[in-house]
């Protein structure tokens, strides 16, 4: 196999990381590859054996420079002072076909120094649910980390009960944490936060000037992407500052979910057990998390009264630019394309509407402009005073159905189809994968109208696992 690997993290110094290879695994077995994406990457003979040795931690590839990267966080409001690749190996960085410099990384791949009394490991379950909701959100057009490989090991791993194990091989713009950030400042290690905010302002954001553009750069991707998540329904689940990426990229899809029927309360992460990061407070995460990436880079500047005073306008800035974003996506799924006053209250009234009649969310997007988006609603008469004032606003718009078919998907993975293709591809069937990713490639197309449809009553997921 040719991966052509061009590493730059690992010139960084070695106190940002620690070399290690990845565990081996007793008998490596492909369960899925990324073949589009192997390509984009310029991966070549991939034979399926050798992918499986190679992405099950077995067989390091020339030009490798594996490593686990240090990071600290907020983990639920808590700062932990050392965290780290606890299960993955950074594999090293390819410059893809579209000139974009990206990482190969293993996730289930073994003990590292920051495993923190972990096994390092990972189940089937967690994998191959990261596998499919990283590409459909892909597909969707969020910003995200990508699947390239997903290995089962022929090892059985402790969780609850013994369950299959499995490696993910996931790709990113990089794996850049706020927490990478907060690990040296709150260590007091000033030049390798200076080092680091090179490192990124050269990776991601050239154009950024100093510690504030950067900051201000990331800000934007941030706001974007939780606009994006909101308007599909998405909660993340755990919105820990060492899951929040530098990049804008979705990270670390655990305990992840998309929402059936419509709350702004909405969770489904078992271990949020005070709705920290339920569907509607996500906004107001993105912005703690900003800011304790704020205070980190800040550390640098000398004139600290200064940077206290513009990183605090550019924090106090970003509620508002992300409402900007989230009435632009918003907006689309009502067939608006350019919102002007009044359409936030507009499509406000909707979500309130389906909020307390229980309306699935995707399927009432879908469904405007048709009969059957009244069949949503049990409030019949309330559903069609908003269906006239949305009929009065959308009149002069240009091609509102195509808007609204280019903003709202007929599938999306939901969690009891995920929880079922999990059930069966640890009896060795992934024909419920298969099916899944094929609907799921062309979000926008309803091709698998099964898919679409809600969970009965006796197949709702009410809860969701990170699977550490």
């Amino acid at each position: 196999m040719h991966i052509p690997f061009d590493n730059s993290y690992a010139t960084l110094p070695e106190g940002f990381y620690t070399r290690l290879q990845p565990t081996s695994v007793a008998s490596p077995k492909l369960l899925a590859f990324n073949e589009n994406l192997a390509a984009e990457l310029g991966i070549s003979g991939a034979d399926p054996k050798l992918v499986a040795r190679v992405f099950g931690g077995n067989e390091i590839p020339q030009g490798a420079a594996p490593l686990a990267q240090l990071y600290s966080g907020h983990q639920f409001g808590n700062y932990n002072p050392q965290l780290g690749d606890g299960r993955a190996i950074l594999l090293g960085e390819v410059i893809d076909t579209n000139g974009l410099r990206r990482d190969i990384q293993l996730k289930g791949s073994g003990r590292t120094p920051y495993s923190r009394g972990g096994d390092g490991r990972a189940w089937v379950g967690p994998v191959l649910r990261e596998y499919v909701v990283s590409e459909a959100m892909h597909a969707l057009g969020v910003p995200t980390t990508r699947a390239l490989a997903a290995v089962r090991t022929g090892e059985d791993i402790a969780r609850e009960t013994m369950l299959p194990g499995a490696v993910l091989t996931r790709v990113a713009s990089s794996h850049l944490r706020v927490g990478s950030f907060q690990v040296f400042a709150h260590r007091g290690q000033i030049d390798d936060v200076r080092t680091l905010t090179d490192y990124a302002i050269a990776r991601h954001a050239p154009e950024a000037d100093g510690p504030l553009g950067l900051l201000q750069h990331v800000c934007d991707r941030q706001a974007d992407l939780i606009a994006a998540w909101m308007s599909f329904g998405f909660i993340h689940g755990v919105m820990n500052t060492d899951n929040c990426t530098i990049s804008g990229e979705t990270i670390d899809y655990g305990p992840c979910a998309f929402m059936d029927d419509f709350h702004m309360g909405r969770v489904f992460s078992s271990i949020d057990q005070q709705g920290r990061y339920a569907f509607g407070n996500q906004p107001n995460i993105a912005v703690w998390n900003m800011a304790q990436f704020a205070t980190a880079l800040i550390q640098q500047i000398e004139d600290k009264d200064a940077a206290v005073e513009a990183a605090t306008a550019i924090i106090h800035a970003m509620p508002a630019r992300i409402e900007v974003a989230w009435a632009r996506r918003f907006a689309a799924k009502i067939g608006i394309r350019t919102p002007r006053d009044g359409d936030v209250d507009l499509v406000q009234r909707l979500l309130d509407l389906m909020q307390k009649d229980g309306a699935d969310f995707t399927n009432s997007f879908r469904a405007l402009g048709t009969d059957a988006a009244r069949d949503q609603f049990t409030d019949r008469a309330a559903y069609d005073a908003w269906a006239t004032a949305h009929a009065d606003r959308i009149a002069d718009e240009p091609d509102p159905a195509g808007v609204m078919r280019a903003a709202n998907p007929a599938v999306i993975p939901r969690n009891h189809r995920i929880e079922q293709m999990i059930e069966a591809a640890v009896a060795g069937d992934m024909a419920p994968f298969e099916r899944l990713m094929a609907a799921l490639a062309t979000p926008f197309e309803q091709t698998d109208a099964e898919l679409a449809k809600p969970p009965a009553p006796s197949e709702i997921v009410a809860a969701t696992f990170c699977g550490t």
